[in-house]
């Protein structure tokens, strides 16, 4: 699986490569707020990519949107559960900037008319359900593999969940009968106190039967468990199961990412859902 590389400029966390054709700031460092932009440029430039993709405070905005960004998403209390985040792009080519998909908004329409409804499980006693742990990389690694042809990040590689697991990510599981058959992922920013809730693949003979939504609380209670105050996915936009599953499960619909990420070999257009959590920890005081 061909995935591009994650590096730094400044404190400041990127990724960048030929996969995506795109530059993805994952995490600013403030004090680079005022230099990073132009490097952005730069970057892009030297490289050919077409867009980039910023995940930024809203008291850095004003330096972005100066230099050609448009907001794509908003996040109300991303930051620590007090300052919004914003969803930035910068397109290169006019093909990247225009969606081809057709119907975004009606998944989206479909997806809400769906809210507070969280469907019927149809589980089974086969069914375990439990966080995975060092000996399960392996296991996910060769389902990810299996479900996704492409990925915007190298999960299908075991020592990259290895790495993630031993720093920022959790990783949760379904097995039937043993045989891994579902997973997801929440990758925490403990310093901004959100969570990003991802990474979900389940075998085809197993999907529509509930296991994401199993997979979501689980995560949600794990999250709620470590003082996290805000969740939110990046979901295919032209995909409604997933969109369907998020606003479900109560999140609010923040915005489309235009032809932001390569998924199963094509470029695919991304909706942001967000949902605030309840501070369990802080509620115990």
């Amino acid at each position: 699986m061909t995935t591009d590389c994650i590096t730094t400029i400044g404190s400041s966390l990127i990724q960048h490569g030929p996969l995506n054709n795109r530059i993805y700031l994952m995490k600013l460092s403030r004090p680079d707020a005022a230099k990073i932009v132009p490097k952005l440029d730069d970057l892009a430039s030297a490289e050919g990519y077409s867009k980039i993709f910023a995940k930024v405070p809203a008291g850095t905005v004003k330096e972005f949107l100066a230099s050609g960004y448009r907001i794509e998403a908003r996040v109300p209390g991303f930051f620590h559960g007090v300052e919004d985040g914003f969803f930035l792009a910068k397109y290169f080519s006019q093909d990247r900037r225009e969606s081809a998909e057709p119907g975004i908004g009606q998944v989206v329409a479909d997806a809400l008319a769906c809210a507070g409804n969280p469907g019927a499980a149809k589980p089974s006693p086969a069914w375990h359900s439990a966080e995975a742990g060092p000996a399960d990389v392996g296991d996910l690694a060769a389902l990810y593999g299996q479900v996704f042809e492409t990925y915007p990040f190298p999960i299908a590689d075991p020592a990259y969940i290895r790495e993630t697991m031993d720093d920022n990510v959790r990783y949760f599981t379904i097995r039937d009968e043993g045989t891994l058959v579902a997973a997801s992922s929440a990758e925490m920013d403990m310093p901004s106190m959100n969570a990003e809730m991802t990474d979900f693949a389940i075998l085809p003979p197993f999907r529509g039967r509930g296991m994401s939504s199993s997979l979501l609380r689980d995560m949600e209670g794990a999250m709620e468990q470590e003082g996290i105050r805000t969740a939110y996915t990046i979901a295919r936009a032209g995909y409604p199961p997933v969109n369907i599953l998020f606003a479900r499960a109560g999140y609010r619909f923040g915005g489309t990412l235009v032809n932001n990420t390569s998924i199963c070999g094509s470029f695919e257009s991304m909706n942001v859902w967000y949902k605030a959590l309840a501070d369990s920890r802080r509620d115990r005081a």
